[in-house]
């Protein structure tokens, strides 16, 4: 028999082992994590005008003076303008709360890169660079410098007293009244769209200028090697006078805010700024004078005004790989096709000028920053969740990680963790419970009210207003853009009277030639069909669908159901044999949507060209 001392001495050991294998060694190190997020696009509902007395309106419910938006603005809108400053103090609170050190901001930061919102932005970030050493970089998106240059501007559509619409411009003559009943112009300078220098003077210290705590920082304009660099070589290259570069056929100098910045941990955080922006007019030679294109087109523009983007990037993914650094890639615009390689289809479908097909990139976008180099790149701009992937004939490939929007369906972030060698774990955090989402609610009851008076009763569903969660809030304010904006700009009146009135089972039906080939069908598949079920959606829902389904992936099958999910699939699979081409190229569209590479939860190994999903 076994001797209790003996006994008493392995339980000891079993003790010691199992303490050690639930608990880490203090020497093994935890794995790096960076946080992701994307188009913020910050409007600092609780800020001040630095010129002029309008303090927004009384919340009657928290007695604060509150800027914002109408809520008839945000729902026409691609993105939330007001309750996302919550949401984003509810994502920053979850980084913290999971331990992570590193947050990008892969641009649109701002709503427009006005200066009392840049000042609002900085003085968050700064609170969570305090408090809990957090390390932000951002990079540039293209609300933040709207122009590369300060542009007077403004909006018509802030909340005002009693419910009505507030306009606020940088200065006279950019608005003229409309009615006796308007409400008086605003005039401050804090609403004038900021070029790059504002944003730099405000910003700087997040990745944009050096620190002395940085192991290393550059830009596509510095000459200094790694070996070589120091703190002051890096200052003397921060002005926007050393960052410029001037645009092709012209004497025009603009601004680049690209860096490579190193905090620690052997990464290197690459900060691309894609920002584009070509002149208008004739007059090429004064930038003061100038008005120029907005950059929403991203990249494509890059390969022809940009291009010593290309040769820096190529320089930084060679150097990384030879000191052995982790490299994280970013930008605001995507470079892989982000529509599940669905976009030539939609083209056919909605017409090349719809669904914002201008902002998918070229493949020739995609071969470029290969061959530059990258083989992971996270970017914003289109407030989806999505993974896609770009493989060249040279045998290199790209995934490009599609960081859903905070102010948009469906609302999150997305955190990458260093499993190893170029081995990252990339997950989407969605937000669903935000404290305070619903405090503004009573200002949006007097609009309600105000509007209804003005004889206005179909401006926005007010149950918008019983949402109980931010998710929920969310999900409600993409379901009324789709009836408020998108079913009038992207779908002709031929495609509405293809699907929108017709019930799931018209459309099942309308992919058989006979009544027979479809009883016989609905025999053969008795454990998918049920008719009550196909005849309680219509093809209006099955759009509302498709549009979460296109911004969120599969986290959106949550929000639509398992079940009416499947009975969709089920119909366009038969909707893709059938004679009607429209309703074919639908079909094919929807199905592509719901069968990308994996979005939610997966690894990707970059030394295999692998993605595994892990949900």
């Amino acid at each position: 028999m076994i001797s209790r001392w003996l006994l008493k001495h392995l339980a000891v050991v079993l003790c010691i082992l199992l303490f050690y294998s639930c608990k880490p060694l203090k020497n093994t190190p935890r794995p790096v994590e960076v946080a992701f997020l994307s188009d913020v696009h910050l409007t600092d509902i609780y800020g001040e005008f630095a010129d002029s007395d309008f303090k927004g309106v009384v919340n009657p419910q928290t007695g604060r003076n509150t800027i914002l938006r109408t809520m008839q603005a945000q729902l026409h809108s691609t993105r939330l303008f007001n309750e996302n400053y919550f949401a984003f103090l509810a994502a920053l609170n979850d980084v913290v709360a999971r331990g992570i050190r590193y947050v990008v901001l892969p641009g649109d930061f701002s709503d427009d890169g006005q200066r009392f919102n840049l000042r609002g932005l900085k003085n968050i970030l700064r609170k969570y660079t305090t408090k809990y050493g957090t390390h932000f970089m951002l990079t540039t998106g293209n609300h933040d410098p709207v122009k590369p240059f300060l542009t007077d501007a403004g909006k018509t559509d802030f909340m005002g007293a009693g419910g009505k619409q507030q306009p606020i411009y940088s200065k006279k003559g950019l608005y003229k009244t409309r009615t006796d009943n308007d409400l008086s112009i605003v005039i401050t300078q804090d609403i004038a769209q900021l070029g790059y220098e504002g944003i730099l003077e405000e910003l700087k210290d997040f990745g944009f200028y050096p620190t002395a705590q940085d192991v290393y920082w550059e830009t596509p304009f510095t000459s200094y090697s790694y070996d070589g660099y120091t703190y002051q070589k890096a200052t003397e290259k921060v002005a926007t006078a050393s960052r410029s570069y001037t645009l092709p056929n012209t004497n025009l100098q603009v601004p680049d805010l690209s860096y490579l910045v190193e905090k620690g941990d052997d990464i290197w955080f690459l900060a691309i700024d894609a920002n584009v922006y070509i002149p208008k007019t004739s007059d090429t030679d004064s930038s003061s004078s100038q008005t120029f294109e907005g950059a929403g087109t991203g990249y494509k523009n890059v390969l022809t005004h940009k291009t010593h983007l290309l040769s820096w990037i190529a320089s930084v993914t060679r150097r990384a790989k030879e000191l052995n650094k982790q490299l994280i890639v970013f930008s605001h615009f995507p470079s892989v096709e982000f529509n599940d390689n669905s976009s030539a289809l939609m083209g056919e479908f909605f017409g090349q000028d719809k669904m914002q097909l201008y902002r998918v990139p070229d493949k020739e976008v995609s071969q470029a920053l290969a061959e530059a180099g990258v083989q992971l790149h996270f970017a914003g701009h289109m407030h989806i969740n999505d993974t896609g992937r770009f493989d060249s004939d040279a045998s290199v490939s790209l995934f490009n990680i599609q960081v859903p929007s905070l102010a948009a369906y469906i609302p999150g972030y997305k955190i990458a963790t260093i499993r190893g060698n170029n081995i990252y774990e990339i997950e989407t955090v969605t937000l669903d419970e935000v404290p305070d989402f619903d405090s503004l609610f009573p200002l949006y009851a007097l609009e309600i009210e105000y509007l209804k008076q003005q004889g206005i009763t179909d401006a926005w569903d007010p149950e918008i207003l019983n949402a109980k969660s931010y998710k929920e809030f969310v999900e409600w304010h993409l379901q009324e853009l789709v009836r408020l904006r998108f079913l009038t700009s992207d779908w002709s009146p031929q495609l509405k009277e293809l699907l929108v009135k017709k019930s799931g089972l018209d459309l099942l039906k309308s992919a058989f030639k006979t009544e027979k080939e479809y009883e016989l069908f609905k025999a053969e598949n008795k454990s998918k069909i049920t008719e009550k079920d196909l005849e309680s959606w219509t093809g209006l829902d099955m759009i509302q669908d498709f549009y979460k389904l296109k911004n969120a992936d599969k986290l959106a099958i949550q929000d639509i159901g398992e079940h009416r999910f499947n009975q969709y699939v089920l119909v366009c699979e038969q909707l893709e044999k059938s004679d009607n081409p429209k309703l074919k190229l639908w079909a094919s569209i929807f199905l592509k949507i719901t069968n990308g590479l994996p979005a939610t939860h997966f690894i990707i190994d970059l030394n295999t060209k692998t993605l595994k999903n892990l949900n």
